[in-house]
């Protein structure tokens, strides 16, 4: 299994310690990777084997690699494979989602357990958002993979997620205004990102996926 650090973390350290926002910061990071461990627990009892751990500047990524049965597995126009990656996108949410439900019976200060609730509920309304690669696209895609076939499933996601993404940045922005938090830039600025890559990552399949209907 490989495991790869993005150098960029240290930059991000670097802002969030000159703003003084250095904990909720190294929090954030401590429970993106409790989150990113619902995955893989997920993943490992439905036996699927890890690939690689990646650490990110805004949190953590592990891949899977890939089964042939899985693949050949048919589920209505899907597969048994786009159930198990929709099952492993949703352990990560509910992951946060019990950590909030037993912090208050620990024995911790009344800061600490808001601070705690608080990063949580943020991880998963960033996860759950219906933009790929986050979980909430990746659950979408699962679900439309097995209803109309792969190539719907990402012609639809990719709509979704550059709508929602239209969405956020107007609000985002509107936000800012009031807020000036840097978190609030660097967020929205990291979902443009994600979502370019992966919108040319589309543009490719697209092109091949149209080659091989001729």
């Amino acid at each position: 299994m490989r495991f790869q650090i993005d150098l960029k973390i240290f930059i991000f350290a670097i802002l969030f310690y000159l703003t003084k926002q250095i904990e909720i910061y190294s929090m954030m990071m401590l429970f993106a990777m409790i989150h990113e461990l619902g995955h893989l627990l997920a993943g490992l009892l439905m036996g699927m084997k890890p690939e690689k751990i990646q650490v990110k500047p805004y949190g953590f990524s592990i891949g899977f690699k890939l089964n042939v049965n899985d693949l050949n597995n048919k589920v209505k126009k899907g597969n048994i494979l786009a159930i198990k990656k929709t099952i492993v996108a949703l352990a990560g949410p509910i992951t946060n989602a019990i950590i909030i439900f037993i912090v208050p019976y620990l024995s911790i200060n009344i800061v600490k357990e808001i601070m705690i609730v608080y990063i949580n509920l943020i991880l998963i309304i960033f996860n759950i958002l219906p933009i790929y690669p986050l979980d909430g696209g990746r659950i979408l895609k699962g679900i439309f993979h097995i209803f109309f076939g792969k190539l719907k499933a990402n012609k639809y996601v990719n709509k979704i997620s550059y709508y929602t993404l239209l969405i956020l940045t107007i609000a985002n922005s509107i936000c800012i205004l009031y807020l000036k938090n840097i978190a609030l830039i660097i967020g929205i600025g990291i979902l443009w990102i994600m979502f370019l890559r992966e919108n040319q990552k589309y543009k490719i399949k697209s092109r091949v996926y149209k080659l091989s209907d001729k």
